[in-house]
């Protein structure tokens, strides 16, 4: 397990891909208490990334801090930031995406809805290219909603699946989903401060193409 950064109200860590963000068998809190060597000790998920996501979380260490940093999720005080590797490239260097989406619970998929109605929220993100080819782009994205799926759903609709997309595209890429969990930002829960953590994704494909 990769700490960033560990006290005794939070672990800031990097989730591997096809980990489970919840607290079950072999999922993130499991790995967390495996690496402090405590299996009793008090890990809980305050946010989520994807199962086939990876890059960085917080999980609290107790109760309060738990609580503090769910009130900040819940009033948009806590920052998140991905890159992304997608194929094509929008045509703006960089911008704001604004859909209203769906999600199927059914078919555990997200979609685009053309109007508002039962179940629909508004979905917003930023971006920026960072860098392209001729064939894929790395982007830079900050969320301003947290709906399931978003950034996956919101680039796929436009023409720009990510790279090894499998749910929202039909490409096989020979990768993982290139979706990376970048930067996160919040008030220590006890101290009041705020605190930033990034982390690079790994020297792998397709990261090391664009």
């Amino acid at each position: 397990m990769d700490f960033l950064y560990l006290d005794e109200d939070i672990a800031v860590c990097v989730k591997p891909a096809r980990v489970l963000s919840t607290d079950e068998p072999g999922g993130l809190p499991e790995l967390v208490r495996d690496a402090l060597g405590d299996p009793k000790a008090d890990v809980r998920t305050v946010h989520r990334l994807d199962r086939v996501v990876s890059g960085l979380m917080v999980l609290a260490r107790n109760g309060r801090a738990a609580s503090e940093l769910s009130r900040q999720i819940r009033e948009d005080l806590f920052q998140k930031e991905y890159l992304a590797v997608i194929h094509g490239c929008p045509g703006d260097p960089s911008g704001t995406l604004r859909d209203l989406l769906f999600r199927d619970k059914a078919r555990r998929m997200t979609m685009v809805a053309n109007e508002p109605g039962k179940g629909v929220q508004e979905a917003i993100l930023d971006y920026q290219v960072l860098n392209r080819t001729e064939e894929m782009a790395r982007v830079k994205i900050r969320l301003r909603t947290g709906r399931t799926h978003q950034i996956r759903v919101q680039f796929s609709s436009r023409g720009w699946p990510l790279v090894g997309e499998r749910k929202y595209a039909t490409l096989e890429d020979p990768c993982e989903i290139a979706l990376w969990s970048y930067k996160i930002g919040f008030f220590h829960p006890t101290t009041g401060q705020w605190v930033e953590f990034s982390q690079d994704p790994p020297n792998t494909y397709p990261w090391t193409q664009v």
